[in-house]
Parts: structure tokens; sequence; C-alpha cells
């Protein structure tokens, strides 16, 4: 389990249930369609949850030195072991470093051409608070992240994220507070995701280049 559910700062009915599931063998077409039936499944039965959001990787993807600084680092600094062995204790210790930020959130300027995309065919409210949802997150993430070796700490909470970024770009605090209340609160406001997406964003990609350098491309 990972979010605000373990952290104990969930809100019944607000907050969605997030997981991620190791498994033996890489995940396949048939493991996704039993998770996306599985999440539906779960936010229709427990109105406590807005949503379920479950993630598949196998194991030796998790543990591979390819993800050592991101899905390693994710699953032995965020992630609370429910069942199943506790992969964390054959990853390293981590700090709160210039390669730890490049390895988590250096692509970020790679997911705005989706989004574009994504935005324009949102036909919906409920598109557009999904969308809402997960771009404020993203970029509240990688705003904190981007200033995460100077402030010398971890956060996940995403307000937090947010004021703490705003020390270090005042210029910009006021869009990032708004990722994080579009993260947190959701928004169907197509013109308030447009200035996330098209302005916040490509200057964040641009800084995060500058500051820590691209991540490290996957197959």
């Amino acid at each position: 389990l990972y979010g605000s559910i373990p952290r104990g700062t969930a809100v019944p009915g607000v907050s969605d249930l997030d997981m991620l599931l190791a498994l033996r063998h890489e995940p396949t077409d048939a493991d996704r369609k039993v998770v996306a039936t599985l999440e539906s499944m779960l936010d229709s039965s427990f109105t406590q949850i807005n949503g379920a959001g479950i993630g598949l990787a196998s194991t030796a993807a998790l543990l591979s030195d390819l993800e050592r600084y991101d899905l390693g680092w994710f699953v032995a600094c965020l992630c609370t072991p429910l069942i199943g062995e506790d992969l964390a204790v054959q990853l390293p210790r981590y700090r709160p470093t210039s390669l730890l930020a490049r390895e988590t959130n250096g692509d970020v300027g790679d997911l705005l051409p989706r989004w574009r995309a994504q935005l324009s065919h949102a036909e919906s409210d409920a598109d557009l608070k999904a969308m809402s949802r997960r771009v404020g997150r993203r970029l509240v993430r990688t705003g904190f992240t981007l200033v995460m070796p100077r402030w010398g700490g971890w956060t996940s909470d995403l307000d937090e994220s947010a004021a703490v970024f705003g020390r270090y770009y005042p210029e910009r605090r006021e869009q990032m507070e708004l990722a994080a209340e579009a993260a947190t609160q959701t928004t169907e406001d197509r013109s308030a995701l447009g200035m996330l997406i098209d302005d916040l964003g490509p200057w964040l990609a641009a800084e995060y280049l500058a500051t820590h350098g691209r991540k490290t491309p996957r197959p």
C-alpha cells in the first residue's frame, strides 16, 4: 500500500486506494485486465474510497539496477508491505540526492504531449477530474523533487510539497498550489488544467533538466 491510507491521512469518500502488486513474472495483458476489473469492483463496493489504483510490476524489475533509484526507491521508501515478502530489505538506504531526483521525475517533459492530447479528448467532468488528480499529483511531486536535495528531506504530503517548492521558486508558488489543489480536490476546469500543462509543465520540465538532467531511458 502507498499513499494517504497507510500514512493515516486519508479522508473517507475523498481519498483513493493506492496499491502496487509485485509479481513473480512480467505483467501481461491478462493481468492488467484482471486489475482493471478489480479496481472497478473496489470503487463500486466501498464508498470510503474515491477510486482504486493498482500498479503492476515484476519483482525482478523492482529490484533491478535500472530501477534502483525509481521503482526500487518507491518500494523501499513509500510503500507499506501488506502481504508477501518485504522487498525493501533487498534495497539500499536512500538519500535525497540529485541522482534520486533525476531518476524519479527527470522525464516529466515526455508526459506533456500525452497530457495535451488527453485534455483535448476529455469529454466529461469525470474525465477532467481524473486527469486533474493525475496531472496535479505528478507536477507537485516533480516540483518537490526539483528542490528536494536542497531541502534535504522527503515528504509525501502534496500541500507540504507545494509549500516547500514555493520557498525556492516563489514566482511559481501560486501555480504549484493550484496543482496541489487540482490533485487533492480535483477540478473540471479545462482552462486551469491547460495552464498547468502548457505553462507550469514546460517550465518545470526545462528547469528540471537544467538542474538534475534527464532520466535514464527505459526500453
